[in-house]
């Protein structure tokens, strides 16, 4: 009884980890949401309140990370439980930074509020971000279903954030050449961008992490990436002394 006691509970505090996974990710998933509407529409009301729910977001790392030592310092998993701790510390290390990104958009949204706005291109952002949303939701339904197949094709989705990202960072540095006036606007704009292109990133790393649990060991083909935004300045450059 007692030995069956033990087990039921050490099942317990499993799925207890993996709970907090997932409301980590939804929690992510409405910030990013959140931020990038309160950036559309300037609510500043909106922005500060997801500001101050990202301290929530921390804390629960802070659960995970005292959970997840304590089943390895109490349980002394084995194999497949001990991959799923260790994956769900680096999990939930990923979530908070998604976290964090949230926070800085709405952080700019506030700036952007006093800036003129750039409206033919900022659609751009939403649609961006959009993708993002839906490869959290994808990743966080893998995660809980231990299911690397769904895991690798959010992976491999994070070539087409990378995309988007290059062409509306190369849109924008368009506008800025074309327009002075639109240069504070802009600059805030790419930033936001180059977050959202980072979540993508990170929802990337969690998809790598399910792998890890289902095979043991990391993805062995190297992460996709298309981002050419760092060439993209010395393109416009050139193309600007040819004119």
């Amino acid at each position: 009884m007692d030995s069956e006691h033990i087990v039921k509970s050490y099942d317990n505090d499993l799925q207890q980890l993996d709970n907090l996974i997932a409301e980590m990710g939804g929690l992510c998933e409405s910030q990013l949401a959140q931020a990038v509407d309160a950036m559309m529409r300037m609510d500043l009301d909106l922005a500060a309140e997801i500001i101050e729910t990202d301290k929530k977001i921390d804390e629960m790392e802070h659960q995970v990370d005292s959970l997840a030592v304590n089943l390895i310092a109490l349980r002394q998993p084995m194999a497949a439980d001990l991959r799923v701790i260790v994956a769900a510390l680096k999990v939930a290390s990923n979530l908070e930074r998604i976290g964090d990104y949230a926070k800085n958009i709405s952080k700019r949204a506030v700036t952007l509020s006093r800036a003129d706005q750039v409206t033919n291109i900022s659609q751009s952002i939403p649609r961006m971000a959009t993708i993002v949303q839906s490869m959290i939701t994808s990743v966080l339904d893998a995660y809980l279903a231990r299911d690397a197949e769904r895991a690798r094709d959010v992976r491999l989705r994070d070539e087409e954030v990378d995309q988007m990202h290059s062409s509306l960072f190369r849109e924008l540095l368009t506008y800025m050449m074309e327009d002075p006036r639109s240069i504070t606007s802009c600059t805030h704009l790419l930033f936001v961008a180059k977050n959202i292109e980072r979540i993508g990133d990170h929802i990337t790393s969690v998809a790598e992490q399910i792998h890890f649990i289902v095979h043991g060991e990391a993805p062995e083909d190297e992460r996709p990436k298309d981002d050419s935004a760092s060439a993209t300045m010395m393109e416009l450059k050139q193309d600007s002394s040819e004119n």
